[in-house]
């Protein structure tokens, strides 16, 4: 099976699922509103995203009443595999067939591919799990948002705070692709900035079940920190296999520029306790937030990621612009979610910039000892709340063409 065909297929089945129950009333409604969830369903990335993302459009169609100008709201998903060329097959024949957005994208490559499609088409893509802050940067589209996180807001608050806190000597490891290096790049330069040194770094592709040889390069660069330039299981993997060469009990910091909450989970508390982590969301940080978990957990029967609870917050500000906009059309929805304060659970007072980034508080947590953790996601605590203003990089300084 070729991979066109297996795309084509995979999306029908999806389109089937998500249009499930829904026929009777588009005949009477007219045009649906299209949304397009384009995820790793079985890959390195599929417990931040997946069908947790899914869920969570789906909780906001839900939410928002299920009909937008009177007309149904439809869902369709696909694995878009972590490749870029994959992507954007599907995602051109999602907007050639009447999707209107397309949302989650799990790797910079793929979103970078899909933003490119809907600059051409007129359609939207909203960025919630993808990392590259070069989606705002140089390859910035009037047609995007970077809704949840990005590689400069962790490098300023994990890394800013490493270093502060007398963590100076580093070295990288790194997923070899966009997300990985510009991470490894946001990073470097804030190390570099407050006086710290970056001594060495070592790549390695996605999906690596053996990172033996970057660990053992990593223990004799003489850093003291390790920066993780690399997620999901990639980070996971990196993580416990730094313990088994023990680097820890050395005193080499590993520090995880960017670490989800089912990264941590998997890790356990006893591997992961004193992490520091950066996250736009975390599950039981204030009452809203515990509320809307839960009611994912129900569904899911674990607690959401922020890119998960960044799809809902993303879906729904979409939805309400399209209500208030008064049409589909790219362009008038786009200029409605600008002009338009982003208030959910996760979100408060945050809003929308002309590159494409979504502004919000970020936060600094750690990971709690097993015996701070009281319950299975009981499992970080607070260490500061990073302003929007110092967390996401200044207008001026991405190089976007839209920005003048």
């Amino acid at each position: 099976m070729t991979a066109r065909t297996m795309t084509a297929r995979i999306t029908i089945v999806a389109a089937l699922v998500g249009l499930a129950g829904v026929a009777p009333a588009r005949a009477q409604s007219g045009e649906p509103v299209k949304i397009g969830v384009l995820a790793d369903m079985t890959g390195t990335y599929a417990d931040i995203g997946g069908m947790g993302s899914v869920e969570a459009v789906r909780m906001a169609v839900e939410d928002f009443g299920g009909s937008v100008l009177g007309h149904k709201i439809e869902i369709v998903y696909a694995d878009g595999q972590n490749k870029a060329d994959v992507a954007a097959n599907i995602a051109r024949e999602w907007y050639d067939h009447g999707v209107d957005v397309i949302t989650d994208l799990p790797s910079s490559g793929m979103a970078l591919a899909v933003m490119g499609l809907a600059t051409q088409k007129k359609k939207l893509a909203l960025v919630t799990s993808a990392g590259s802050s070069d989606i705002t940067g140089k390859s910035c589209s009037a047609y995007a948002a970077h809704w949840t996180w990005d590689t400069y807001a962790m490098s300023r608050g994990t890394g800013a705070t490493i270093v502060k806190r007398g963590g100076r000597d580093w070295f990288f490891i790194t997923a070899d692709y966009v997300f990985g290096l510009t991470l490894e790049r946001d990073t470097s330069a804030v190390v570099t900035s407050l006086g710290g040194k970056v001594l060495g770094s070592v790549r390695h592709p996605l999906n690596s079940a053996d990172l033996s040889s970057q660990i053992l390069q990593a223990q004799t660069s003489g850093a003291r920190i390790v920066g993780l330039a690399d997620g999901g299981a990639d980070m996971i993997t990196a993580v416990k296999q730094a313990i088994e060469f023990g680097l820890p009990a050395s005193g080499i910091q590993l520090v995880a520029l960017i670490a989800f909450i089912s990264d941590v989970h998997t890790l356990g508390t006893k591997s992961a306790q004193g992490l520091m982590l950066t996250n736009a969301f975390y599950w039981d940080h204030d009452d809203a937030g515990r509320t809307w978990s839960k009611r994912f957990y129900e569904r899911m029967h674990r607690m959401p990621s922020m890119t998960q609870a960044g799809a809902y917050s993303a879906t729904l500000h979409y939805l309400k612009a399209v209500r208030d906009a008064e049409t589909k059309d790219a362009d008038a929805v786009m200029a409605k979610m600008r002009a338009t304060p982003i208030n959910d659970f996760m979100t408060h007072d945050g809003r929308l910039r002309e590159d494409g980034r979504v502004l919000r508080d970020m936060y600094l947590y750690q990971v709690k000892t097993p015996a701070e953790s009281t319950s299975e996601w009981d499992l970080y605590k607070l260490v500061a709340t990073i302003p929007a203003e110092e967390a996401f990089r200044p207008l001026a300084d991405g190089g976007c063409p839209l920005v003048h």
